[in-house]
């Protein structure tokens, strides 16, 4: 099993997630199926139905939140080795093909959000770029077609 890397704050808004799911959603549905029985016959009640369904996305959503909060590492700031491209990094890169300077800090793909320029580790740019330094050029084979990037700086 991969580790999931996430930053402090990132470890803190999974927490908080996961309370929130544990002390609100839960008993919620909990809630709406003890209601549900209530309309007599399970076979042919569909709101029972779609209480279990619902309880059952709560069920793993929890399960899976719990698994990364124990396997998660934590990215230090204070700690990352910017001699070459790792996880928790910023990388400034000029993109040839558009012609343009990029930023993008490397990170764990629970808190990627692309379009403000973090990016898992696990994502075609993302681990193209991982343990490349200052000055040198990756072709990125990403799904509409191939770029290439070279490292400009890094740091954290």
């Amino acid at each position: 099993m991969q580790p999931v890397y996430l930053t402090e704050e990132g470890k803190q808004q999974l927490e908080e997630k996961l309370n929130y799911y544990r002390t609100v959603l839960r008993p919620e549905v909990t809630k709406k199926i003890g209601i549900a029985r209530e309309f007599g016959d399970l076979s042919e009640n569909a709101e029972y139905d779609s209480a279990k369904e619902e309880q059952g996305k709560i069920e793993a959503e929890i399960v899976e939140m719990e698994t990364k909060l124990k396997t998660c590492v934590i990215i230090d700031k204070n700690k990352i080795d910017t001699s070459s491209v790792n996880i928790g990094c910023t990388v400034k890169a000029y993109d040839e093909d558009f012609d343009e300077e990029v930023e993008y800090t490397i990170i764990g793909s629970t808190e990627s959000d692309p379009s403000k320029g973090l990016i898992s580790n696990e994502s075609p740019v993302g681990s193209a770029l991982l343990g490349k330094k200052v000055g040198e050029t990756v072709v990125v084979k990403t799904p509409v077609g191939e770029c290439r990037l070279k490292v400009l700086d890094i740091f954290a």
